[in-house]
């Protein structure tokens, strides 16, 4: 059984650069709510309650959202807004978080290494903080299924457009049914003529700890800084791979555009507003259609 998970989110955050100057980009908000914590509730929701968050230079205001607002809660208390109340409380109590700092950023490999001695000798979920994902199963109880099945490491993974494989971690392997494939290579950003397959890797695995060895023999690599791709491919040298094609949609907050466009979707599944915001969205897109038929 998993127990717990490891959140990398030391990043700089530079392609949101002005507004993560001050803040992370892990804070940044679908509508009302910063994107790790829909992370975090992903980990809750897969059942796992001790989560180790790999934070970095300015990102004090993560640990802060996950701790007690004492001043905001007696404030809500005073106002007898009871519901944001019990949503305050309910963050700071979803889970066991813990942080630790990547003081240099030497690449997500480094990152992970870091959790070493709060894993220890544990299997472990490892979700990066810049995507979330839309499901029925979560993703990472999807991965945790494939683990318990297969006794080996899994890394999620899901099909992108051909010509989109050189922005990703691929995989190649050969499918063992409709979900799983038995890897066998690993490659990081191909160009699409060297691709082994369309799978990229999204941003969720369940690793061993044999991990921690493999990346303490990883040469640094790309950027200068220690791939987890990279320790993958060399442990894929010494035992065996699965990957667990995912269920559901993945939102990447890697960008701005992409941005943009889960924060529409996730607004229009809001019961609260959904409604009157579809209605602007149609009234915009007609204003746009009429003035280009002008």
């Amino acid at each position: 059984m998993i127990k717990k998970a490891v959140i990398p989110a030391a990043g700089l955050g530079t392609r949101f650069l002005p507004a993560t100057k001050a803040q992370p980009k892990e804070m940044l908000p679908i509508i009302d709510t910063p994107t790790i914590q829909y992370v975090v509730q992903e980990c809750v929701d897969s059942g796992i309650e001790d989560i180790l968050i790999i934070s970095g230079k300015g990102k004090r205001s993560i640990e802060d959202h996950f701790d007690r607002n004492y001043e905001l809660e007696s404030r809500l208390s005073e106002q007898e807004d009871e519901a944001l109340y019990n949503q305050l409380r309910y963050i700071d109590s979803m889970a066991n978080i813990h942080f630790i700092r990547q003081k240099e950023l030497n690449g997500l490999g480094d990152a992970i290494y870091h959790a070493r001695f709060h894993c220890g000798n544990e299997p472990f979920a490892v979700l990066l903080g810049d995507s979330v994902n839309s499901s029925i199963i979560p993703v990472t109880q999807q991965l945790i299924d494939a683990y318990e099945q297969y006794h080996q490491p899994v890394l999620g993974v899901e099909r992108v457009p051909h010509e989109k494989v050189s922005r990703y971690g691929i995989v190649g392997g050969n499918k063992l049914n409709d979900h799983i494939l038995q890897l066998t290579q690993l490659v990081e950003k191909p160009a699409p003529a060297q691709a082994p397959s369309d799978y990229a890797i999204a941003g969720r695995y369940i690793l061993t700890p044999q991990i921690f060895s493999a990346l303490e023999r990883t040469p640094r690599g790309k950027g200068n800084e220690i791939q987890l791709t990279d320790a993958l491919r060399l442990l894929l040298t010494q035992e065996p791979i699965v990957a667990s094609i995912i269920e559901g949609k993945r939102y990447d907050m890697g960008n701005k555009l992409d941005f943009l466009k889960t924060t529409v979707e996730f607004a229009l599944k809001r019961p609260d507003f959904a409604a009157p915001f579809e209605s602007f969205l149609r009234e915009t897109i007609n204003k746009i259609d009429e003035a280009k038929s002008e």
